[in-house]
Order: structure tokens, then C-alpha cells, then sequence
């Protein structure tokens, strides 16, 4: 039986430095805002010291990824460990440990998928712009960009300028916002995400034109939003949802400006960011390849009355937020949950791929996808991790029905391809094909030893999605 899956399809897998290669001051490299973040927490949880420690074993690990069958390996360059104060110098030895990553993908046959900025801003950044608050920061990263296209592009197709935009900038920490007063918190938050916007156009056009046969395009996180009810205004309010969260973003991408109702938006609270007229022209042309999606549940919302004490726009909570005068989250009772409170829903990724192809016709590609979990290493050295092989083959099921549905999937990549830091719960949470033996505050031999589900994945890709 002939596979729905194309023949080039891009079975990958996928990571991001600060979660994976630890060498965190190694070689010149600077510290960066992911670092300083779980500094704070080191008390509690892992940091990025040492996370999985790929950036001495990266061998070993690429090994382990030939051997798995990747036909693509995504993953992120440190843009502290390439320009270590975001904008001075260069570090020829950060150049040339990601040469070395890239030739030995290649020399195994793993082609290198490249996202330039995974939540890692060089913290030196931070303090002299504020970071993204500044339009030097969108500068800085072009120069960045160019830089790596200038020594990787040879080699290196795919790319991506950020991961997940859209969910950073619903993250204070993440963006370095350490503001009390609300309103100044929004208005900053407007004018990082403009900023951010016009410096992926800016790596839009300079991959375009240093990059020969160069293709990219964003990473956002997926929402896919189902109304509480059949309320009409609970229907709109789960469209609002995937607007301000997600498509917003998108539609400045492909158009070059934002839409409408999220001008409206910003209008309404007085946040409209500085927007120099002499960036349309930028922000316009820049257009993307494709588009890179992660995704990993769905949410339901209500819509969420504005009152006097909670005027129109009031922001509560943080990544799933609810808004005053939009919408409300709410649990959606018809979904199990992972023991995290993300809710497992692979209808929802069927959702989304028809949804993004058919709003913007460009081929599409799942970065991130997986199931984050404490898995137990056994006494005979075992990881059995079935409940990971079922998430993972019911989210496949339903890239194979996208694609039958005519939505042209160019490659899944889930998160992760080994063990690797969380953010927010170390290693005590852990996504990968690969067991990382170590943990919180225990580094012991970190060795690496492949989970049932590994060799599961093996087969999937060998029979290019038939074997599930």
C-alpha cells in the first residue's frame, strides 16, 4: 500500500540549545536570558549548565539520530555562543562548533532544519537596549542572521528566525518585562512584538538574498480554540482566541501589517507601537517559504464580559491569558489531560494543518509535537514509554488525515529528540526518543539510552508513516 506521506517527507525531530547543550560559558559563549532565568530556579530544578550536555556529545547524539532514521534534524543555534554580547564580536569558536554540528548531520545524511533565536536572547542585550523594547535589538539580529547565513547557508536550507513569537511574548520573564504597572506592561509588550516582527523580516530578506535556493519561514505555537458552547458570542469568542494568540502574528508575516481587529485592539488601549513608515516596504516583501507550526493541545474558551473593575483589554494569567471583553479559558471536559494540565487532543492538529493551509497556501511542517512526562528508568536499563507512542502515533494519524484532506505537509518533527531541559520542571519532565540518565541535581553518567519509543519511531519512519 503506497504511503500518503510524500517520499521526501522530512521525518525529523527536534530541540533548542539552552535546553540541550549546557557549555553554557564554554568557548566564549555569553550568557543569555534563558540562562538567566534558570539561574533563579536552580535550587529547584535543572539549569542550563549542563542540561544534556550535547554540546560535548554531540556525536554520540547525531549517531543516535542516523541510527533513528532522521531524515531532518531541527534544532537551534545560540545566537550568545555565535555573538556572544548580541552585537560586538564574533566568535569564531561558536562558528565553528556549529560547522562541525552541520557537516556531521550532513556526512549522516540528516538534513539540518536551523531556527535562529529559541528564547535565548543574549542577556548582554538586555542590558543595553532592554532588548526587544529597542529597535537596535531587531538590528542586532539581522546582523545575526546574516552572519549565520554567511557561514552556514552553504549548507543549511531550512530555516526559521524564531520559535514561537506568539507564546514568548505572552511569557513576562521570557521577554525580560519585570514592569508592575499593567498598562506600561502591555504597551511594552505591543513594541517587542513589533520589533520582533520587522527583525523576522528583515531575516526573511536577508536569507533570500544571501541563501541560494535558502527557504523559511516562522515558528508559531498553534492555537486551536472550540467554543465553550454554542452561544454565539462564545463561537466568536473562541475565534478572538486564535486571533489575538496565534493568527494575528501570522497575518503581519504574510501581509506585512497587522490586521484590523488587532489594530483595533492595540488603538483601544492606547498601546499602538512606534511603526516607522520606512519598515512597510520591509514588512511587506518578506515573504515566507512556509510555515512551521508546534503543537501540543487545544483550548475552549467563553466569551469574558469587561467590567469596571476589569475594563476591555485587562490581561489575567499568562500563556493560555484570558481578556476582558474577548474571552475566558476553560477546561474542555471532553479531553484527558497530561499530568501538566495540557489537554491531548490529535483531532486539534488536524484542525490547525487544514486551518493554516487554507488561509495561507504555503506548505507546512510541524516542529514540535510530544508528550512531556516522567518516564521510569527501569532495573534492566528499559524506558517504556507507551503512553508516549500513543500520543505520538494518534498525532501522525491525523498529519496523515491533513494530508488526504490536501494540506501539503512537508515534514513532522517532535519534541524531543533526546531528554532535554524544561523550562519550567528540569528533567523531571522529559519528551525525548532517548533517556538522558541524569537528573535535577544529579548529573550522573549521562548516558544515553533509547526508549521503546525510539525504536517504535525507527519503524515509522523506515515505512514512511505506514507502520504505525
Amino acid at each position: 500500500m503506497k504511503s500518503v506521506f510524500p517520499k521526501d517527507f522530512l521525518w525529523g525531530a527536534s530541540s533548542s540549545a539552552f535546553q540541550i547543550e549546557g557549555g553554557w560559558n564554554e568557548d566564549k559563549k555569553g550568557m543569555t536570558v534563558a540562562d538567566f532565568n534558570s539561574f533563579k530556579k536552580s535550587d529547584v530544578q535543572a539549569d542550563s549548565k549542563v542540561a544534556s550536555d550535547f554540546y560535548h556529545k554531540w556525536k554520540e547524539d547525531i549517531d543516535l539520530m542516523k541510527e533513528l532514521g532522521l531524515k531532518t534534524y531541527r534544532f537551534s543555534l545560540s545566537w550568545a555562543r555565535i555573538i556572544p554580547t548580541g552585537d560586538g564580536e564574533i566568535n569564531q569558536l561558536g562558528i565553528d562548533f556549529y560547522n562541525k554540528v552541520i557537516d556531521y548531520l550532513i556526512e549522516c545524511g540528516i538534513t539540518p532544519f536551523v531556527t535562529l533565536y529559541h528564547f535565548d536572547l543574549p542577556y548582554a542585550l538586555v542590558e543595553k537596549y532592554n532588548g526587544w523594547e529597542s529597535r537596535e535589538c531587531a538590528f542586532a539580529f539581522e546582523r545575526y542572521a546574516k552572519v549565520c547565513f554567511e557561514n552556514f547557508g552553504d549548507r543549511v536550507k531550512y530555516w526559521q528566525p524564531h520559535n514561537e513569537q506568539n507564546l514568548m511574548m505572552r511569557v513576562k520573564e521570557r521577554m525580560n518585562i519585570y514592569e508592575s504597572d499593567a498598562y506600561l506592561v502591555e504597551k511594552m509588550r505591543a513594541q517587542m512584538d513589533y520589533h520582533m516582527s520587522l527583525a523576522h523580516a528583515l531575516a526573511v530578506r536577508a536569507c533570500h538574498e544571501m541563501v541560494e535556493g535558502g527557504k523559511i519561514g516562522p515558528s508559531i505555537s498553534a492555537t486551536v480554540t472550540y467554543p465553550y458552547s454554542n452561544k454565539p458570542e462564545d463561537v466568536w469568542a473562541a475565534k478572538l482566541n486564535d486571533n489575538f494568540k496565534t493568527n494575528y502574528l501570522l497575518d503581519m508575516h504574510y501581509n506585512g501589517e497587522y490586521p484590523a481587529y488587532y489594530m483595533k485592539y492595540l488603538e483601544e488601549l492606547n498601546i499602538v507601537p512606534n511603526m516607522p513608515k520606512e519598515d512597510k516596504e520591509v514588512l511587506k516583501n518578506a515573504k515566507m517559504d512556509f510555515i512551521a507550526f508546534n503543537y501540543y493541545r487545544t483550548l475552549c474558551a467563553r466569551h469574558l464580559e469587561a467590567t469596571d473593575e476589569k475594563p476591555v483589554g485587562t490581561r489575567e494569567s499568562e500563556i493560555d491569558y484570558d481578556l476582558y471583553g474577548y474571552f475566558k479559558i476553560e477546561k474542555n471536559s471532553n479531553l484527558k489531560a497530561t499530568e501538566y494540565g495540557a489537554q491531548i487532543d490529535p483531532v486539534g492538529m488536524r484542525i490547525a494543518l487544514n486551518e493554516y493551509y487554507n488561509r495561507y497556501h504555503l506548505p507546512l511542517i510541524i516542529t514540535e509535537n510530544g508528550l512531556g512526562t516522567a518516564d521510569t528508568l527501569t532495573e534492566d536499563e528499559k524506558v517504556h514509554d507507551d503512553y508516549r507512542i500513543d500520543y505520538l502515533r494518534d498525532h501522525i494519524i491525523a498529519c496523515k488525515k491533513g494530508i488526504e484532506d490536501g494540506v501539503e505537509l512537508m515534514g513532522y518533527c517532535p519534541w524531543s529528540v533526546i531528554d532535554l531541559l524544561s523550562s519550567h520542571q528540569g528533567f523531571k519532565k522529559r519528551y525525548g526518543f532517548v533517556y538522558i540518565n541524569r537528573e535535577d541535581h544529579d548529573f550522573k553518567d549521562l548516558r544515553r539510552i533509547k526508549k521503546d519509543s525510539y525504536y517504535w519511531y525507527q519503524e515509522v519512519i523506515k515505512s514512511n508513516g505506514e507502520n504505525l
